[in-house]
């Protein structure tokens, strides 16, 4: 069959990330990439894939005339109405729509949306008696800058890859969706114009991760405010819409269910690790060693893992603690030194405490004997199981993925205890046939649900469920007393011939 696999973000075009390794553990499907980057387009497209940039300048193209401008800005009024008041959030979905419809029309969605007809119709309805919006009123200054900010979220609207053509949403099987987000609005409106199912696989939740980086966004409140809500609302839309939903985690079908998915549409299946190949990490260090993993940020809580080993010293005076990570907030490195200076501890190459930028995952966990985990966050697996694979054993706070991960492979403990973690890592250090028993009950484990086979057996068996239970050809309309097919496109579809309608091809196959 044919998937069109829709991601968002830069990191889509390095040639080695996850969708490239799914595409390449199921030869037998024909994919086509559409990647909305979060920048301007540098590069020219590969072969078989389409490129939107979300920011940078505005899609070229005139605004729209007089009398256009008038539905435009309907259902722009509609769709902000659905942001900004409570009793009409069911005016979203068909507001996207024919926003859709308008741009496919004359392509002049972008241009409107930058238009003063649009920013004064984001004004009035965000100013009206009733607006939700959460921090007085929005000044002129919140309006230019949202009007921008829901432009680019809006770009996809306007791309060029609806239709039956060739290279056209209209012409595939089946639309994949990496991430959610802006990334599904094309999958929304193939399903609206083609009917064509869409999946939503989500490795950490798009929604959450907007909450957390709005936090620190350089907007007003309204602004941030309004964003979310637009995300809030494509999320519920999405999940409202997709055939399957395919979580990277239980912890992630959880925050799913919360946001309204159907349980029973819902399928975990865990992210694939090109570390899974990997051998496991050498002998151990002579020094017993404590690794700590992970950006220093407030969230990793590196403080709770400088108290702990402050205890640990206090029974274990040769171990060592490498932290292994960039710094993820200003100057954290430095609050952390000083921290551990307070603690008696001595920072550097030869001190108890060692900080090291980026190691690549096979030396840092090489360089121990134990890995920890202080975090009080843990909402992706693949950091434990990155630990897990090199064969160390691993203690980590019970929290986010971790229980679900570790299962009674690593020791969990409580956030926030350092007398707990203190205890873990000596039981550990202190019992090497216990170190290797859960060294090796780990790898195995994390070779089990994170090796690339499993991964790419679980997305063949989900298509395959989406495109048996979806009629072909939905949207056409066959001739009375036709059953729908049980897959989306019988093969005489990919024979070529001349052009036919949707329902010439339904009534001849």
């Amino acid at each position: 069959m044919r998937v069109a696999l829709l991601v968002e973000g830069a990191r889509a075009r390095s040639g080695a990330g996850w969708p490239d390794r799914l595409a390449a553990g199921l030869p037998e499907h024909e994919f086509e990439r559409f990647l909305l980057l979060a920048g301007p387009a540098a590069e020219q497209p590969r072969p078989g894939e389409r490129v939107l940039a979300l920011r940078g300048p505005r899609p070229a193209g005139r605004p729209p005339g007089a009398v256009r401008r008038r539905p435009y800005a309907r259902a722009y009024e509609q769709l902000v109405r659905a942001l900004v008041l409570p009793g009409e959030r069911d005016g979203f979905a068909p507001a996207l729509h024919r926003l859709a419809e308008l741009a496919r029309q004359d392509g002049a969605l972008p241009a409107f949306l930058a238009s003063g007809r649009a920013h004064q119709v984001l004004e009035r309805t965000w100013r009206s008696p009733g607006a939700d919006t959460a921090a007085g009123q929005p000044l002129v200054h919140d309006v230019l800058v949202a009007g921008d900010l829901l432009e680019q979220c809006l770009r996809p609207l306007a791309a060029d890859w609806y239709g039956e053509q060739p290279g056209g949403l209209g012409a595939v099987d089946l639309c994949h969706v990496v991430g959610g987000g802006p990334a599904a609005l094309p999958a929304l409106i193939a399903k609206e114009l083609h009917g064509v199912p869409f999946v939503l696989t989500e490795h950490g939740l798009h929604l959450r991760e907007q909450y957390l980086g709005y936090r620190q966004a350089p907007y007003r409140w309204p602004v941030r405010a309004l964003l979310l809500s637009f995300f809030r609302q494509l999320t519920t839309e999405t999940y409202r819409q997709a055939a399957l939903l395919t979580p990277g985690s239980r912890y992630d079908r959880e925050w799913q269910l919360r946001c309204g998915a159907d349980p029973e549409r819902i399928r975990v299946v865990h992210r694939d690790l090109p570390a899974a190949g990997r051998p496991a990490a050498g002998p151990e260090p002579e020094t017993p060693t404590l690794v700590w993993a992970g950006r220093l940020t407030p969230a990793a809580d590196p403080e709770l893992m400088l108290h702990a080993f402050a205890r640990v010293r206090a029974e274990a005076p040769t171990a060592r603690l490498l932290f292994c990570g960039p710094e993820g907030q200003p100057g954290h490195r430095a609050h952390c030194a000083a921290l551990a200076d307070r603690l008696g501890l001595t920072v550097g190459e030869r001190g108890a405490v060692r900080f090291a930028d980026r190691l690549p995952a096979a030396e840092r966990w090489a360089l121990g004997t134990v890995a920890v985990f202080s975090h009080r966050t843990l909402p992706v697996p693949a950091p434990l199981a990155e630990a897990m694979l090199s064969g160390r054993a691993v203690v980590a706070t019970d929290v986010g993925v971790a229980r679900e991960v570790l299962g009674p492979a690593g020791l969990l403990v409580p956030p926030c205890d350092p007398a707990a973690l203190a205890g873990a890592c000596l039981a550990l250090l202190g019992d090497r046939e216990r170190r290797e028993r859960l060294g090796r009950a780990g790898r195995q484990r994390a070779v089990e649900r994170f090796a690339v086979e499993p991964s790419t057996a679980a997305f063949r068996d989900v298509y395959l469920e989406v495109v048996s239970q979806w009629p072909a050809f939905p949207a056409a309309d066959p001739a009375p007393g036709t059953l729908p097919r049980p897959f989306a496109r019988p093969a005489e579809y990919w024979v070529a011939g001349p052009p036919r309608s949707v329902a010439a091809r339904v009534r001849t196959s």
